[in-house]
């Protein structure tokens, strides 16, 4: 690729995800659903502007860069809810880990014609919910506590864990791993050894912002942020591939509970970059997308995802939250709000990729699933949540009240 059409594909990706979060704005449509739908229509699907595939290896390290920011920043503004809440959360997490994930893999193979393989890798992709979109979902809707922090603290667990769960899955179809047993050995090795980095680096970078006494020396301490992060996710993925996840999130974590100079100021920043690569990373990973690999879904795709929302996850959360702190309208609505986001996104553009190099049957049809269950678990739940917030009489106000 020249250097000229390099910069026309940044120069339109950037543009379209711009004024898809204007349009949203402007509309009061979820952003993720109107910049996935930007990105069908400067990709394969639409007017075949962008073609991601064309920036090569390149493609996989601008993508987990970008995520990695996007994990650190939900790091950041993680906060675990308290006492029994807080066991509610792991308890969903563990629950959800087993029923939804095996769920997912007889669900996607009977009804969207994935082989058992492929079924397995998507159904971890689509694991957890995406931080991305729910953090700003449950701010636009005014959530109340503790189902606010439930949520958010529920995708950031569970994000990291399925990256990671389902690349092991995918070298397991491609023969690098010879067992389940060799992949909890090496899912355990890599979460816990991208923990571990993360919550030594987000405690020395935290050392280093106090030390940065100078307010006027505030963008060195945005930029020793960056190189920070980046550099510990470089390091993660070369020795532990998708390590870099758990680390980017653990590593945000401790920095946001340690007192650094002027923390608010670097939250907003560290917020606005990693919005920016959401803008980014959406109509980029969608371009990607061929109305090939959505149509021969069918409807049978469509009711896989159907059945992910209104049977899978309701089954997962009653089970979990069985004599818990939560009464029956915190249920429900916990039940209903699962929206998948930009890591999804991210993991599923990545693995097709693999796939479709090693000659696996069905990488476009992964593919077009996980962005199918993006699209259908944003749209309806994104535009549903505010509706069922006033009918349950969970938003703030009614909480104040």
């Amino acid at each position: 690729m020249t250097p000229e059409r390099l910069g026309l594909l940044w120069g339109i990706t950037v543009f379209a995800g711009a004024f898809a979060r204007l349009f949203s704005s402007f509309t009061g449509f979820p952003s993720v659903v109107i910049l996935l739908l930007s990105g069908l229509l400067i990709g394969r699907s639409g007017l075949g502007l962008v073609e991601p595939l064309d920036l090569g290896q390149g493609l996989e390290t601008i993508v987990g860069l970008l995520v990695c920011l996007v994990l650190f920043e939900g790091g950041l503004n993680l906060k675990l809810p308290e006492g029994n809440i807080r066991t509610t959360v792991l308890k969903i997490s563990l629950v959800r880990l087993f029923i939804s994930l095996s769920a997912g893999i007889f669900i996607a193979h009977w009804l969207a014609g994935l082989s058992w393989q492929v079924a397995g890798i998507y159904s971890a992709i689509v694991l957890a919910t995406g931080p991305t979109v729910v953090s700003p979902l449950v701010e636009q809707i005014k959530l109340a506590s503790p189902l606010s922090e439930v949520l958010k603290a529920e995708g950031l667990l569970l994000e990291p864990i399925g990256a990671v769960l389902a690349l092991l899955l995918l070298e397991l179809t491609l023969g690098d791993l010879r067992g389940i047993r060799d992949v909890f050995i090496a899912l355990m090795q890599r979460l816990g050894g991208g923990v571990l980095i993360g919550l030594s680096a987000g405690w020395l970078l935290s050392e280093i912002l106090k030390k940065i006494k100078n307010e006027a020396s505030f963008g060195i301490e945005l930029q020793v942020t960056l190189g920070f992060i980046f550099l510990v996710y470089g390091i993660c993925e070369y020795f532990l591939p998708e390590s870099g996840l758990p680390a980017s999130v653990a590593a945000g974590f401790i920095v946001g509970k340690r007192e650094v100079i002027d923390k608010e100021r670097l939250d907003n920043l560290i917020g606005e970059l990693a919005q920016l690569a959401i803008t980014v990373l959406f109509p980029l990973l969608a371009a990607d997308v061929s109305w090939g690999e959505l149509s021969p879904l069918g409807w049978g795709g469509v009711v896989c995802v159907f059945m992910l929302m209104v049977i899978v996850r309701p089954i997962s959360i009653w089970i979990a939250t069985m004599g818990r702190d939560l009464n029956l309208k915190e249920k429900i609505f916990l039940a209903w709000l699962a929206p998948r986001g930009i890591v999804t996104a991210a993991v599923a553009s990545l693995f097709s990729i693999r796939l479709e190099q090693a000659g696996i049957l069905g990488a476009g049809r992964l593919q077009g699933l996980v962005f199918l269950t993006i699209l259908m678990t944003v749209g309806i739940q994104g535009l549903s949540a505010k509706p069922l917030v006033n009918r349950l009489k969970l938003g703030q106000k009614n909480n104040l009240d």
